[in-house]
């Protein structure tokens, strides 16, 4: 399929619409439905599920809302909730309890979750959909997918790469057609297999035939001339310009709005009071159900039920279960933007107080708030919290950010948004948070501030300056064992990769012997594992002994670089000592825990050195096969720097 924008073609005659699903039987395809609001998108996607579902495919879908992207994981959590139980059942306890906490089914209890847990624990979840059912095709459905919560579209983003089999990936975006985000992020294993369509606008007969349908009546051509003419083809549009000449007294002769806009918003103001509250609360609601919008409206189920199915009844909203939703996403928008700023912060004070959910309950709270007390402050520092622990470093920063500019900048949230951010591989954002890192007070959040700007750095490649930064975080590090060890350790690693290895040799000296007095197993380990690989660079031979005590008290639950993991470092000295075939065995064991991990970037080292290790043993056709994962993964990640190593292990 080719990932040019498609012409003039009507989508139900495009080879790529015709194909779609054809194409996705035989290996992993994506389809990006394009176009401008109210064009028909949604209604092409629906067309392709219904086909799908009568081919057997195993549809998992997500509609996506303006008010949902706030809540991280919302859409993943809407695609997993169509998985059956027993998929879940067999995944790693890691990947378990992460996907449990995406669908809000496991607390803080356990270690917190990392996003590439999440996102590998997803992609486990599709490949065992697929085996156990006879590899059915699995077809993955997102609309309005330019409102993606970004911790779900990380998950999504990351399984789409490694889709293996009938798999297809099916979405709409909102846009001008040609400049849509979603196929510039949205990749599988070959670019080809991602197509775009443009749903164009309606020729008049369209516009009648639609209108007719969804109406239950006709109009006269003149009147139909002019509803397409004022909206140039656009479905939804017309549909509206034909209901207000249906429902207005005046006569098929007067003026018709002249935008979208305008039309929602003459619509919304003919509601009266309570209609329009129970809109509002639906536009502000990321899971607006039967259950909580009574509460909001403050009145029983039944009385909201009623008014739901009258507001259903004029076409502005629908059920979906218990769920209540807009029948289309320009209404929500205009129901909030028309209900004015006091009457917002009414509604959102007011869900806040019914909202149990932190991150919800605390975006409320903002939301209702010009400026952030104790209170909302609070609340913001324990979401952020808790969607850091659920694997969602985006949605933390946003929550920290949201503090930040409601007059809570701090340093220490000034450095937990860096650190977020970085996490969710925003590091500009990163950089920019920590650009006065040197004016901040105290030292000791100077030291860290410090150390977080140089991790940025060095994963910028900019090592020299990195060194800078961390030689000066020692000073203000001193007397300060924990921050005092992390330091040595960054300098140590900063120092190795611009070739000062006496200066590494003797940073990451002081490292172990901080590390032992402070007495924590596990920064003990990363300390001795670090300082086996470096003395063995500097030619000192292998540290046998710092080896073994380094693998004796190594934890897995310590996220550090895979270069200061003791098992990582034991499979290279393998390697460094000839001892090639067990060698092997460990850098595939390490490489499992990676992919249970979802560590990406782990996994490319791995497949590098493994390359090495199979060139070592004069297996060159392994060799390559090795060579080509670590680039391709490279290539995934991003950027040019990460690719010279894998690309020279190919060479």
């Amino acid at each position: 399929m080719s990932a040019v924008p498609t012409a003039s073609l009507r989508p139900v005659e495009n080879p790529q619409v015709a194909g779609f699903l054809d194409a996705v039987t035989d290996r992993p395809t994506a389809l990006v439905i394009e176009g401008e609001a109210g064009i028909g998108k949604t209604t092409l996607w629906l067309s392709l599920l219904r086909q799908a579902r009568a081919r057997g495919f195993r549809v998992l879908t997500a509609r996506v809302g303006q008010a949902e992207t706030v809540m991280a994981f919302a859409a993943l959590a809407d695609l997993l909730s169509e998985v059956d139980a027993e998929h879940f059942a067999t995944l790693p306890a890691l990947q378990r309890l992460a996907l449990d906490r995406v669908l809000l089914r496991a607390g803080a209890e356990g270690p917190p979750t990392d996003q590439r847990v999440v996102a590998a624990a997803f992609v486990s979840v599709l490949d065992h959909m697929h085996q156990s059912d006879d590899r059915t095709p699995v077809l993955l459905a997102i609309d309005d997918a330019q409102w993606l919560d970004s911790s779900s579209r990380t998950a999504v983003e990351f399984a789409a790469r490694r889709l293996n089999g009938a798999f297809g990936v099916l979405m709409t975006e909102r846009c001008t057609p040609g400049d849509g985000q979603v196929a510039r992020w949205l990749q599988l294993d070959r670019p080809d297999r991602l197509g775009r369509v443009t749903v164009q606008p309606m020729d008049t007969r369209e516009l009648h035939a639609v209108i007719s349908d969804r109406l239950g009546r006709t109009f006269s051509r003149p009147t139909v001339l002019r509803i397409a003419e004022t909206s140039g083809g656009n479905p939804f549009f017309a549909l509206e310009l034909a209901r207000a000449l249906q429902d207005d007294q005046a006569g098929p002769e007067q003026p018709l709005p002249a935008t979208l806009t305008d039309l929602v918003r003459r619509r919304i103001a003919a509601l009266d009071d309570a209609e329009r509250a129970l809109l509002l609360s639906v536009a502000c609601l990321a899971d607006p159900t039967i259950e909580l919008l009574a509460k909001a409206n403050d009145v029983d189920a039944d009385e909201l039920a009623r008014r739901v199915e009258r507001a259903e009844a004029a076409g502005i909203l629908g059920l979906d279960g218990h769920r209540v939703r807009f029948t289309h996403p320009l209404l929500a928008s205009g129901v909030y933007s028309d209900a004015g700023p006091p009457a917002r912060r009414a509604m959102h004070r007011r869900l806040a107080a019914l909202e149990t959910q932190p991150e919800l309950r605390a975006r409320h709270l903002a939301l209702a708030a010009a400026h952030g007390d104790e209170e909302i402050l609070t609340a913001l520092d324990q979401a952020a919290d808790s969607a850091r622990s659920r694997g969602a470093p985006a949605a933390a920063a946003e929550l920290v950010d949201l503090a930040l500019g409601l007059g809570g900048d701090t340093v220490l949230r000034r450095m937990k948004s860096a650190e977020n951010h970085f996490l969710a591989g925003n590091t500009a954002r990163a950089g920019a948070l920590l650009a006065d890192a040197a004016t901040m007070e105290p030292g000791m959040l100077r030291a860290m501030a410090t150390s977080l700007l140089a991790t940025v750095r060095m994963y910028e490649n900019e090592h020299a300056e990195a060194v800078e930064l961390l030689r000066s975080a020692l000073d203000d590090a001193a007397g300060i064992p924990a921050i005092m060890v992390q330091v040595l350790l960054r300098l140590s690693f900063a120092l190795n990769s611009i070739g000062e290895l006496d200066d590494a040799r003797r940073h990451v000296r002081d490292a172990v012997k901080l590390a032992e007095e402070l007495g924590v197993p596990a920064i003990t380990s990363a300390a001795l594992a670090w300082s086996v690989h470096v003395n063995f660079q500097c030619g000192r031979g292998l540290d046998e002994d710092s080896l073994d005590r380094a693998m004796q008290s190594y934890d897995s639950a310590l996220d550090v670089p895979i270069i200061f993991r003791a098992p990582f470092v034991h499979a290279l000295a393998l390697s460094w000592t000839g001892r090639l075939e067990q060698a092997h065995d460990e850098l595939t064991a390490v490489r499992s825990v990676c992919i249970e991990r979802g560590a990406e970037s782990d996994m490319m080292a791995i497949a590098g050195f493994l390359a090495i290790n199979h060139i070592w043993r004069g297996q060159v056709a392994e060799a390559a096969v090795e060579a080509a994962e670590a680039v391709e993964r490279a290539e995934q990640l991003g950027g040019d720097d990460v690719l010279i190593i894998p690309m020279t292990v190919r060479a």
